[in-house]
């Protein structure tokens, strides 16, 4: 089994959703970030410490070699994966990079309007903009501290 698949199975099979996963250049670190939707005060030291036990656990089992695991919540700039994502989050403020430049930009920012048949919606100040959802190479979520 990969590792991204031995991620997802453990971690989902906790009542958690991975969020990402990081590895060090060598792979001898691997970050998990982990979210916890169900849960009105989100991902706490101890979610953390429960996903650590049981992946270090399921590394033993498997075999998997590592250094050092981390794991952590997805914090308040959170990076945005799934398409579900770019709909639960929608009137969000997003900051968007794409791969292939779209009107003669890669980088934006603004509010998040959802995703629908595979466009992400995007309002910026001036107008509103839909980008290719396969085209989105990195997506974080602009923290609003009113």
């Amino acid at each position: 089994m990969d590792l991204n698949t031995l991620l997802e199975t453990t971690v989902v099979g906790l009542g958690y959703e991975l969020v990402d996963v990081e590895m060090s250049p060598r792979g001898r670190t691997i970050r998990v970030f982990i979210d916890a939707p169900g849960k009105a005060t989100g991902v706490d030291v101890e979610d953390c410490a429960k996903v650590s036990n049981q992946l270090s656990r399921v590394f033993e089992v498997e075999n998997y070699d590592y250094d050092r695991l981390e794991i952590s919540s997805p914090g308040l700039d959170r990076v945005v994966k799934k398409a579900a994502d770019f709909e639960r989050f929608a009137g969000q403020d997003i900051q968007i990079k794409l791969r292939i430049p779209h009107a003669g930009r890669r980088n934006f920012q603004g509010e998040l309007l959802g995703c629908k048949d595979g466009k992400v919606g995007l309002r910026l100040e001036k107008d509103d903009v839909e980008l290719e959802f396969n085209n989105i190479e990195k997506a974080r979520i602009v923290p609003r501290f009113d």
